[in-house]
């Protein structure tokens, strides 16, 4: 085997581990990124609570160092995995993986006394990192693909939310304008009705009068039925493309498409071998 051809096995390897969720050792490197986003995504959370990071601030920053290191291995490893590294760079992953590794390298840039309120949003842009979970969970693709299907029902859906809201909201305002309720505008009563319209009911604006509390009610009981229909819409086209999403992982080692038919021996978009048997 000549050193080119060892090189692009070695390349052919390090894909197979990083990009493919099929084989064990994919699996286990999914595994092993898995559990530390996680003990990262904790380590932002314990680390708000100033008790605990006044306790415990070196453990949590040498902790958040190795995670660091680790992530910042795993990007460039997948930049060198495929022949067209800007595929990945630019790909929603690849922007999401460098704003989850970045924050902590740009806190050294930051020293001084005025840079702790910066220091402070840039420590919490590492919470992008609960974003790269959405690699692993194989469900949330069929999930995004039935969000993209319904996005035009769901569009449509809320237009007509917002214009039941105004029509209710300015009915409000014209029932409870004089009595002293909160209803002082058109668009704080339009507030009012998309609070109760979604039953979250803050209860700082209420209707006074016998009128008002009837069409109030009437706009609750319709809130119950209105919250169930874009759950019901992105369920049917969940259902209804369940079949046609493609489960394999498979990743090209040269232009980074996924979806590849399971058994696939070439790439369906630039004609590259997927595997070498």
């Amino acid at each position: 085997m000549t050193s080119k051809n060892k090189k692009n096995n070695w390349r052919f390897k390090l894909h197979e581990i990083i990009y493919e969720a099929d084989t064990l050792p994919g699996k286990l490197f999914d595994l092993v990124l898995l559990i530390f986003i996680l003990a990262s995504v904790l380590l932002v959370m314990l680390e708000s609570v100033a008790s605990l990071d006044e306790k415990y601030h070196t453990f949590f920053n040498v902790a958040e160092w190795v995670i660091t290191i680790l992530f910042t291995l795993e990007y460039f490893g997948r930049i060198i995995a495929i022949k067209k590294p800007s595929r990945y760079i630019f790909s929603f992953y690849g922007i999401i993986d460098l704003l989850s590794t970045i924050p902590k390298y740009l806190s050294l840039l930051f020293v001084g006394t005025h840079a702790l309120v910066a220091l402070r949003a840039l420590r919490l842009l590492r919470i992008f990192r609960i974003l790269k979970l959405a690699r692993y969970v194989g469900a949330s693709n069929r999930l995004m693909v039935a969000l993209r299907a319904s996005r035009a029902k769901i569009a449509v859906f809320l237009f007509f939310i917002l214009i039941l809201s105004i029509i209710l909201g300015t009915v409000m305002y014209l029932v409870e304008v004089n009595e002293d309720s909160g209803f002082t505008s058109i668009p704080r009563s339009i507030y009012w009705a998309i609070v109760t319209l979604t039953t979250v009911g803050y209860g700082d604006i209420a209707p006074v009068t016998a009128l008002g509390q009837l069409i109030a009610s009437i706009i609750m009981i319709l809130g119950y039925g209105i919250i169930a229909i874009p759950t019901g819409i992105v369920s049917a086209e969940f259902t209804t493309s369940a079949l046609n999403v493609q489960t394999n992982t498979q990743n090209c080692p040269n232009c980074a498409v996924e979806k590849h038919r399971d058994n696939a021996e070439f790439c369906y978009n630039c004609g590259q071998v997927l595997n070498d048997e």
